[in-house]
């Protein structure tokens, strides 16, 4: 299977503070790709460089053959973004919003269908702020969605849902997944990252500690759960 993220010694430096420390990793074109870790570990800051949406101090990534640092504006074209928190224009509907976003990357979208694709059809004509949470975080993948990506970026998608509006937007992330896309995600939940990844790196203090597999890592560690796995390899300390 091809690569379409190749990430080599990836490094960010706040002055003396180092946020990522000489990272390597790989996705494969068509998985999906877990990052986990507890607070501060690096993960956010690893997407954003990936992204483009941060400057890589050292190290490099490349995604679909092209150089993050060299080539931004051309892999910003090829990725769609989830973000923990989205900002939208408060005077549009939904439909005019996807509309709107899809018109700054020059393209026409069908609206209607990315938003039967996320379950929000009858919520076409509603602003932003009459939805839930769960219709909000939907309605954030229909816009990730516009451009037609190559990979979608996740980053805690499902932070702060109930267990129901979860258990649907990881539906909805198998979807996407089923129909060809990479997916690169961050969370924070355990279950979530057993029942979406095909593989999961695990970061503590700013590196990769572990590489693999959900089943790999359990049998690995001689344990019966990817919580147990993360606990062993990040420890039982609060982290703030």
């Amino acid at each position: 299977m091809t690569n379409i993220i190749e990430v080599q010694n990836l490094t960010k430096k706040y002055g003396s503070f180092t946020a990522v420390d000489g990272i390597s990793f790989e996705v494969q074109t068509g998985e999906t790709f877990g990052i986990l870790g507890p607070n501060g570990a690096g993960k956010t800051t690893t997407l954003e460089m990936i992204e483009g949406l941060k400057s890589i101090t050292s190290g490099n990534a490349t995604l679909d053959g092209h150089d993050v640092k060299k080539e931004t504006r051309t892999v910003k074209s090829l990725i769609g973004v989830q973000l923990q928190a989205s900002s939208f224009f408060d005077g549009l509907n939904l439909k005019e919003l996807l509309n709107t976003f899809a018109a700054l990357y020059g393209r026409t979208v069908d609206a209607d269908k990315l938003l039967a694709d996320v379950q929000l059809t009858e919520k076409a004509k509603n602003r932003v702020k009459e939805l839930s949470g769960g219709q909000k975080q939907r309605l954030s993948i229909a816009v990730a969605m516009v451009n037609d990506p190559k990979v979608i970026f996740l980053d805690e998608p499902t932070t702060g849902l109930d267990p129901q509006a979860r258990r649907n937007l990881w539906e909805l992330i198998a979807q996407i997944k089923n129909h060809g896309k990479t997916v690169v995600l961050t969370t924070h939940y355990m279950e979530e990252a057993e029942f979406l990844c095909d593989r999961i790196a695990i970061m503590d203090n700013a590196k990769i500690i572990d590489l693999d597999t959900t089943q790999n890592l359990l049998k690995k560690y001689g344990v019966a759960s990817l919580e147990e796995v993360f606990l062993k390899i990040t420890g039982h300390s609060l982290r703030e």
